[in-house]
């Protein structure tokens, strides 16, 4: 039974979901940001874009106190105070058919934005920061929205996400001036130093995989807790684990093997787990509020490599944070190696130090680094041992959020190939071929097997170079026969 508790974490602040009548403006209220963390690659601290929204709140109610017309056109609201990271601003914004007005607005580097949109066209519209999960969502003709878009680093767009408006002009600007130099340097994202080394006493995660317990009822207890982690040598994020741990603890077993998971919540937010090992409707992916427990039953009915995540929204946020972990279910007649390894690829998106990923390039797919086992280049630093002449199986699979993979190890040349449920290549094939990558998509799992075909060192990457580049990349170091 794994069972890990941790220390909670402060609550992130909800989004504001309320539609309203579109006049008059004053009646709405400034809405925290629709997804926690900041824009553009820029950050500013929570609490410091929490302050700016309820500045824009304030200045709208004293507003209200003025304005006694239901029906008046709404005026561009006067600038918040500005903050010692950065200032705060209101818009309002029209969406017609088919135009956007003010078509684009301009503000200093680290602005907090907050739109009052107002939908005066008669078909639905909504307003979404780069088409993504930031904004309005879809607003009926002559209903508004007031909704922060969080803080701005660089110049960005919002647009209407119904089919052909975008293209049809219902685009709005949001051009950033300035620079970072302003922004405190705590509350700018990490940045990888591909020149640094782990500090003393740093271990690699192992990627050792363990054979499959005994039985065939297996009964887990994953633990949802939030955990500052190091991510690459002087970058250290706060990650969400299953377990204290990313990627998550292995479940493994055969087809046909109940499993019985419980995931308690010692966190400040909902999380739930998605299998893609079970076949059962989403229902039964229910989610364990702050401080409860949720236990999930499911029977592994095919053989493989599987993803588990949280499923919570924004999906992409909880995964991306550090939620997911494997689900091997062992092949009937598995061929026996002398090693086996798991490699869970997948991609970091660097927040402020201490602090979770930026969901903006999250949304953007913008990753600072790509790592097997969520450390950078960590097998470069700690490669994996082996002796010439073993056979060995790696477990790939690919987290994602986003990324594709295409796992190679260079300098050996793969005989046995499993991928998506299926072999695509065994010993003793009549062509006589091998296989030089193992290729997946995100959420694919497989495996590849080879003998190290003599002593020495063996790099294993992705072969998506760039992602290599990135840090997916580490070396397989073969000692002589006997040693």
């Amino acid at each position: 039974m794994i069972s890990v508790c941790g220390p909670p974490r402060p609550a992130a602040p909800a989004a504001e979901d309320h539609a309203q009548a579109a006049e008059p403006p004053e009646a709405a209220q400034a809405a925290a940001p629709a997804s926690p963390g900041p824009r553009g690659g820029a950050s500013v601290t929570l609490s410091l874009t929490a302050i700016a929204v309820a500045t824009v709140a304030a200045i709208m109610a004293a507003a209200a106190l003025g304005l006694g017309q239901a029906n008046r056109t709404p005026a561009l609201a006067a600038s918040a105070p500005v903050t010692p990271n950065g200032s705060s601003r209101l818009f309002n914004v029209k969406l017609g058919d088919m135009f956007v007005r003010p078509s684009s607005v301009s503000v200093p580097y680290g602005t907090t934005v907050v739109l009052h949109v107002v939908n005066h066209g008669a078909m639905n519209h909504d307003l979404q920061l780069e088409g993504g999960a930031t904004g309005t969502g879809m607003l009926a003709p002559g209903l508004a929205r007031t909704v922060s878009y969080g803080v701005f680093g660089r110049t960005e767009q919002a647009w209407c996400t119904v089919p052909g408006h975008k293209a049809a002009g219902m685009v709005l600007t949001i051009a950033v001036t300035g620079s970072a130099a302003s922004v405190s340097p705590a509350d700018r994202d990490a940045v990888i130093n591909p020149a640094a080394t782990p500090p003393p006493g740093w271990h690699a995660f192992d990627p050792a995989l363990a054979p499959p317990p005994p039985g065939t009822v297996h009964r887990v207890t994953l633990v949802a807790e939030d955990k500052e982690m190091q991510v690459a040598p002087g970058v250290t994020q706060g990650m969400w684990t299953f377990g204290g741990r990313v990627p998550g603890p292995v479940l493994r077993g055969h087809a046909g093997d109940e499993f019985i998971v419980t995931l308690v919540n010692h966190t400040d937010m909902d999380h739930s787990l998605d299998f893609h090992a079970a076949s059962q409707p989403m229902q039964a992916m229910r989610a364990a509020a702050p401080g409860r427990s949720v236990t999930y039953e499911f029977r592994a009915g095919h053989a493989g490599i599987y993803l588990y995540h949280c499923g919570t929204p924004p999906v992409l946020e909880h995964l991306a944070n550090g939620m997911f972990g494997a689900v091997i279910i062992d092949l009937p007649r598995l061929a026996p190696v002398q090693r086996e390894f798991l490699m869970v690829q997948s991609e970091l998106y660097l927040g402020p130090q201490r602090q979770p990923g930026d969901y903006a390039k999250m949304l953007r797919g913008q990753p600072d680094a790509v790592a097997f086992n969520s450390y950078a280049r960590q097998y470069l630093y700690a490669p994996l041992h082996v002796t010439a002449g073993q056979r060995i199986r790696i477990w790939v699979l690919d987290a994602g959020p986003s990324d594709d993979s295409a796992f190679h190890v260079v300098g050996a040349q793969f005989d046995t190939v499993f991928n998506n449920g299926g072999y695509l290549l065994r010993p003793g094939n009549p062509v006589g071929g091998a296989a030089q990558t193992l290729n997946l998509m995100p959420g694919e799992g497989g495996f590849a097997e080879f003998t190290v075909p003599a002593a020495g060192q063996y790099e294993m990457l992705d072969h998506h170079l760039d992602h290599a580049a990135a840090g997916a990349a580490g070396y397989i170091d073969a000692g002589p026969p006997g040693r």
